[in-house]
């Protein structure tokens, strides 16, 4: 009952509306910018490259700046990843099962690799959600922008991002000190919980994306990725207990989410109004992200499919149907093994 009641409770609000202002305006400013060009196709790139703002929500604008100098760069490094494991599928001559697999290791070894970077750079959020995230869905994209195109609006995102960072030092009662004390070194014990972090998100993202493709190429469902973006979300908490409800958040959120996407795609808005809403729910996710995590899936579902189908236009029945089955996938995978050293020490224990 009490894990129930805590799924359920909003945590006190802290400046959030700042953060969430920030990041609505860093996405949607180059998204426009886009739109006016009629360059869709770069839109994925953009989108990612936004994240860059929802590093250092409240820390002083100096050490806020060097965070996410740090994050910006490794997103931009991500994406230019993801492009090039796009490219070599086609180089390679790869049939289309082949560039899933590809894709699926790659993604995997992303999720471990960057959730090891995060925690030496001691960004937050921690994890690699949203680098395996911009990883899939970027190498997925069947038809490639051309590769200094994409990188120049990432780049070009990233840089904006940084500036509405900062922009708050307009004002002077806003502005903080320019103050940066070196950061303090990973103790031992910090760094073996990275490295056991790492393993943990290897590990369920590879389970996750397994499963997604093998039960995805027998049933017909696409997206997979999104399997292996579920699976790490319950991998974020201090507690077992914690970690659970995550997942089951992730779930139900999402659930609700695809109800407001539905609505969404039923008014068929125009891709200037289509930005608008993009903004509209990344200031929701970040309002209620650090504060009640399946509220926020109500606003982070819609926004990330909407931005998907910017990019590549999918039935919108097909959509919905692949975002709900590989999220359940995906969000089991990540409980279970959350709970799987809690089991395998009792089958362990002597009796």
């Amino acid at each position: 009952m009490k894990m129930l009641a805590e799924m359920f409770t909003i945590a006190p609000g802290n400046k959030d509306h700042q953060v969430a202002l920030r990041c609505a305006i860093s996405v949607f400013v180059p998204l426009i910018t886009l739109v006016l060009l009629d360059r869709l196709d770069l839109a994925i790139f953009a989108s990612f490259g936004a994240f860059t703002g929802i590093y250092g929500r409240n820390e002083p604008h100096a050490k806020r700046f060097g965070l996410q100098v740090r994050a910006g760069t490794l997103m931009v490094a991500v994406m230019l990843l993801a492009a090039l494991t796009a490219r070599a599928g086609v180089a390679f001559a790869l049939p289309a099962a082949g560039t899933i697999w590809l894709q699926v290791v790659a993604t995997t070894l992303v999720a471990g690799s960057c959730s090891l970077v995060v925690a030496w750079w001691r960004l937050r959020p921690a994890g690699s959600l949203f680098h395996i995230f911009a990883f899939a869905a970027i190498a997925s994209i069947p038809n490639q922008p051309p590769l200094w195109q994409g990188m120049l609006v990432a780049v070009a995102t990233v840089v904006f991002s940084l500036l509405v960072g900062m922009s708050a030092r307009l004002v002077r009662s806003r502005r903080t000190p320019w103050v940066r004390p070196p950061p303090a070194p990973l103790t031992p014990a910090e760094k073996r919980t990275a490295l056991h972090e790492s393993i943990g998100y290897l590990v369920a993202a590879g389970l996750a994306g397994t499963l997604a493709t093998l039960v995805g190429q027998r049933l017909g469902f696409g997206h997979n990725y999104w399997a292996m973006v579920a699976a790490v979300v319950p991998l974020v908490g201090h507690t077992t207990r914690h970690r659970i409800s995550r997942g089951l958040q992730r779930i139900m959120g999402t659930a609700l989410g695809l109800v407001l996407l539905a609505g969404i795609l039923l008014l068929q808005p125009d891709p200037w109004q289509t930005v608008l809403i993009i903004a509209a729910c990344q200031f929701g996710a970040e309002m209620f992200i650090a504060r009640q995590y399946l509220l926020a899936q109500i606003f982070v579902t819609p926004l990330a499919l909407i931005s998907t189908l910017l990019v590549v236009p999918t039935a919108p029945g097909t959509l919905l149907r692949d975002r709900i089955f590989h999220t359940v996938i995906g969000a089991a995978v990540g409980i279970a093994v959350v709970l799987a050293p809690a089991v395998w020490r009792r089958f362990r224990a002597p009796l």
